[in-house]
């Protein structure tokens, strides 16, 4: 069992981690404000998925592997970037919230699943991502306190639950800006321009990096 002050310290990362702009955060706000709750939360669903999967990968040291292998990491790093350029294209070319409020909703939006799928690739196609997973969950294992594969399951459990608090919160307070926005073409397009440019910028980081 990790300490209780060991896992204080822990959340305090996580928070600090959580609050700095980056990809995933630009990626929950513009599905919400753009598709409503639902897909929001399908986004952030994608992410939470895509992050189990970094913390069972850097338990495997997949994450070691990563470093030992530099051409993997350029491969998935490269991937990640031009995804995340296609999404900023794809967020330009947008019409915006594409209906009026008093119009039916009978617009052609995509499935759910088409949403947790973007969630997770978008975490997925990050190798930072999992090398950061691989670096801090360590740092808080102590060998001493018990079997390492039950302290990993808990502090891959509370990165899990922090980052969906974060995330819904995003998703709840995007989905309320929204209201406002749709009354506003002027807004609705600087919005849909400052996410796309925000992608776009971390996609230019990424590849860069």
């Amino acid at each position: 069992m990790v300490s209780l002050q060991l896992l204080t310290v822990f959340i305090g990362a996580l928070i600090v981690v959580y609050a700095l702009p980056g990809p995933d955060m630009a990626l929950v706000m513009q599905t919400s404000m753009t598709r409503g709750v639902r897909h929001g939360l399908a986004t952030a669903g994608g992410l939470a998925l895509a992050r189990a999967g970094h913390v069972t990968l850097s338990a495997c040291g997949v994450a070691a592997l990563l470093r030992a292998a530099p051409w993997l990491f350029e491969t998935v790093r490269i991937a990640g970037a031009l995804y995340l350029a296609w999404v900023a294209i794809q967020i330009w070319r947008s019409p915006g919230f594409g209906v009026a409020p008093s119009a039916p909703a009978t617009d052609a939006a995509p499935p759910l699943s088409h949403a947790v799928r973007r969630g997770v690739l978008s975490s997925v196609l990050n190798p930072k991502a999992l090398l950061f997973c691989s670096v801090l969950l360590p740092q808080f294992v102590r060998p001493e306190a018990g079997p390492v594969w039950v302290q990993m399951l808990e502090l891959g459990t509370l990165l899990l639950i922090v980052g969906a608090i974060f995330d819904v919160t995003l998703v709840v307070g995007a989905a309320r800006i929204a209201h406002w926005l749709r009354t506003r073409p002027l807004a609705q397009k600087v919005q849909r321009w400052s996410f796309g440019a925000a992608l776009m910028a971390f996609a230019v980081r990424l590849s860069l990096d």
